[in-house]
């Protein structure tokens, strides 16, 4: 049944005469068009709102997994040690995955230097460390991403 609403036009079909029957043209667009009475069980949202709903439900699932996966990302690198060496080994600089320090190992040997050169051994060693656990970083992060489906170029601000 066609209902004719009076804030809606009627609009006079061709080849009707004038003054004689008339037909409510009603237009369904724009959110989900018609809505079929049959289907009352609220599975099927209709349109642009029911898609931005799911849009927005699947952007927080995928969320949870990635910060779930994050901390794990994050303890798995905490527990890893990463050593560092100057040149000539002799001193070794240990740090953690989160670049804390751990220990700091020097030979007798680089103990004769002196302590200018042994300072900049001891720096040099620990760069090395650094660069390691940093390296190891941006690789379990960049496997993350991956893993998640990222696109290349996304996961480099990961790292």
């Amino acid at each position: 049944m066609l209902t004719s609403y009076p804030s809606l036009p009627n609009f006079q079909w061709p080849g009707s005469p004038t003054g004689r029957a008339r037909k409510s043209l009603r237009v369904h667009a724009l959110f989900g068009g018609k809505k079929d009475d049959k289907s009352d069980d609220g599975s099927s949202k209709a349109g642009i709102l029911g898609n931005m709903q799911n849009l927005y439900e699947t952007v927080k699932k995928a969320q949870m997994v990635v910060q779930v996966e994050a901390v794990k990302v994050q303890k798995e690198l905490a527990a890893a040690e990463f050593d560092g060496y100057c040149e000539g080994e002799l001193v070794k600089a240990t740090l953690s995955g989160n670049q804390q320090p751990v220990r700091i190992e020097i030979t007798e040997a680089a103990m004769e230097l002196g302590p200018e050169k042994l300072s900049l051994l001891v720096t040099e060693a620990y760069m090395d460390a650094h660069q390691k656990s940093v390296l190891a970083m941006k690789e379990r992060m960049g496997n993350l991403a991956q893993s998640l489906g990222m696109p290349p170029g996304l996961s480099d601000g990961l790292k």
